[in-house]
């Protein structure tokens, strides 16, 4: 149905007279008559009964009517919500980052953000391709470096680097190597080269396959690395944000590290002032803030 004509034909219910539904409607009476007439025409009913005091519903008129207050206090309450995001957090927000950040990092910090905003609805889309966010793609990226798209609002969060780590069982049954030149005795396993990936992390894989590893183990994500080291498969290159979820990581190699990666989090200009935007950015903010605070406690 005509959403205009439900419109009209409820302002004409709700105040019993033609005339006075067109004085709120600002429309004339002919004009409310005529959409009165074509809504009924639509529906094959008689939505009123006309009496020299007014109008009276039908039957029908009353069931139509039933649903258009029903529909009109939805929209109101929308309405109210809308005005009043200032106050109250609700809604889907579209959330795009890597499958490793994504699965390593934010997944498990968003039940501290659901605590706060119930009411939020998260859509965490990880995938290594750059998402267009003017396009509306996703409302929000986390990426490992900074979008070059235009229209975008940037914020860099943190660095990130890229380090060499084992389980504590790997390094007990297989020896804790002394350089890169003990790798040949070693299974290394990084994310595949020809998989998309930060071009720090792709460097340090390329220098640490100069030197005669013994083995290789690829994968196309870090969540896929970790899992392999987890079970003891190798020596793992992994970002170093994970040594606050996953503190039994050994550290091999304390020399070698890739470049920082810069991590940016962007979203478009027309979103400045969403209430959703501005609540997940400071949660990520203040998460940032509390895992460099344990960085560095652990490094005093």
């Amino acid at each position: 149905m005509d959403w205009d004509k439900l419109r009209i034909f409820h302002a004409v219910a709700d105040a019993g007279s033609l005339t006075h539904a067109g004085d709120t409607l600002h429309l004339s009476q002919s004009a409310v008559s005529r959409q009165i007439r074509a809504l009924e025409e639509s529906l094959n009913t008689t939505l009123f009964h006309r009496h020299a005091r007014g109008l009276i519903l039908t039957e029908q008129g009353e069931l139509l009517f039933d649903a258009t207050k029903s529909m009109t206090k939805r929209l109101d309450a929308a309405s109210a919500r809308i005005r009043d995001a200032e106050e109250e957090v609700f809604g889907e927000l579209r959330v795009t980052t890597t499958v490793g950040f994504g699965s390593l990092w934010l997944a498990p910090r968003l039940p501290q953000l659901y605590a706060k905003y119930p009411n939020l609805k998260i859509d965490l889309i990880l995938e290594e391709r750059l998402l267009d966010l003017p396009m509306r793609e996703a409302d929000v990226a986390i990426r490992m470096k900074e979008p070059s798209q235009a229209d975008l609002i940037r914020k860099r969060l943190m660095s990130v680097r890229m380090r060499l780590y084992a389980s504590p069982k790997y390094i007990e049954e297989r020896g804790m190597p002394e350089s890169l030149d003990d790798l040949g005795d070693h299974r290394l396993i990084s994310q595949n080269a020809q998989s998309a990936q930060v071009s720090a992390g792709a460097m340090l894989v390329q220098e640490i396959m100069s030197h005669d590893v013994g083995s290789f183990l690829t994968v196309n994500n870090y969540f896929g690395v970790l899992q392999g080291v987890i079970a003891n498969l190798g020596i793992g290159m992994l970002p170093d944000y994970l040594t606050d979820d996953v503190p039994e990581l050994v550290r091999v190699l304390p020399d070698v590290e890739s470049n920082e990666v810069p991590v940016f989090l962007a979203y478009p200009e027309e979103l400045r002032h969403s209430k959703r935007i501005e609540v997940f950015r400071d949660f990520v903010t203040e998460e940032i803030f509390e895992h460099r605070r344990r960085l560095r406690e652990q490094n005093a």
